[in-house]
């Protein structure tokens, strides 16, 4: 079964400052479908329209982060947050209906700051199971999928409450609602825990979404790095994976004048190593992504 890729725009085509321009600019790479972090700045019609014009899907949003400045990233396990967060939650509920979007990350939020993990963590998986079944209420009016993606506390955050798949899935068993699915980010899966194979075998059921980048770099899957994604693709191919892969990374490679969905390369972008036929983008014709190596046929 052919895979299914999502650019993402907080992290792709960073030459670019405004989403609209990078949806279109994804959509011209050969991609179907693209996400985002919190869309801050872009009013939804500007990026509906965008997305009906390069008739792409927008595929993922995630909840507001909070407040920034102090820190915050995201409230759903944060104590004493919760009317913050149901705020946000509405607003982006809102949102992604204005876009057409049928999955929002919820954000767990960190550890807040001068507190023991350990101390707090009862707390915070109480808050939020409590903030995640009132999501899935919500969400379920809209006939949208929650998500929650573990992110490691080793490299990128140390303090994020939320970090490993088995974590996460205990969560979703005690919350117990069909339409909130678990957002495996591999980056963070090998570095929290690795065993990628048997992970994605036992969690399968759970996953609603996947997120990919090279290990430890956080740049292009055929980046050096620990992942084998050749593998890592075929994989998901014979579990019968329907959902996006999104693509969340750094990228070191540019996008060459003269190539795109329709068209080759006038030089080998970054990635091209790992073309394979394998109808990945959902662009028509034939065209090497620099940012996927993954050749899109039609």
């Amino acid at each position: 079964m052919a895979l299914r890729f999502s650019a993402n725009l907080s992290w792709l085509f960073p030459e670019l400052p405004a989403l609209p321009a990078r949806l279109e600019a994804a959509a011209a790479a050969g991609f179907g479908a693209v996400e985002a972090a919190w869309p801050a700045g872009c009013p939804a019609q500007e990026l509906r329209a965008a997305a009906e014009r390069a008739r792409v899907r927008i595929a993922l949003l995630n909840t507001p982060p909070g407040d920034p400045e102090a820190g915050e990233l995201g409230l759903a396990a944060v104590p004493g947050r919760q009317a913050a967060f149901r705020q946000g939650l509405e607003a982006a509920v809102h949102y992604a209906r204005a876009v057409g979007c049928p999955r929002i990350h919820v954000m767990a939020g960190r550890v807040p700051l001068g507190t023991d993990r350990a101390a707090v963590a009862g707390e915070m998986e109480t808050t939020f199971i409590e903030n995640l079944k009132y999501t899935a209420d919500l969400l379920s009016q809209e006939d949208m999928i929650g998500l929650l993606e573990p992110i490691n506390n080793r490299i990128t955050d140390p303090r994020y409450y939320l970090n490993t798949p088995h974590q996460a899935a205990a969560i979703l068993e005690k919350v117990g609602r069909p339409n909130l699915k678990l957002q495996l980010d591999l980056f963070h899966c090998q570095i929290m825990d690795g065993n990628l194979s048997r992970n994605l075998e036992t969690y399968f059921p759970l996953i609603g979404h996947i997120q990919i980048a090279q290990v430890p770099g956080r740049h292009e899957p055929d980046s050096p790095g620990e992942l084998n994604f050749p593998y890592i693709f075929e994989l998901l191919e014979s579990l019968s994976y329907t959902g996006y892969v999104g693509c969340e990374y750094a990228p070191k490679g540019e996008w060459p004048a003269g190539l795109s969905p329709t068209g080759r390369a006038k030089h080998r972008p970054a990635g091209w190593e790992l073309c394979k036929d394998r109808q990945v983008l959902g662009g028509t014709g034939s065209g090497c992504h620099p940012y996927l190596g993954m050749r899109a046929l039609s």
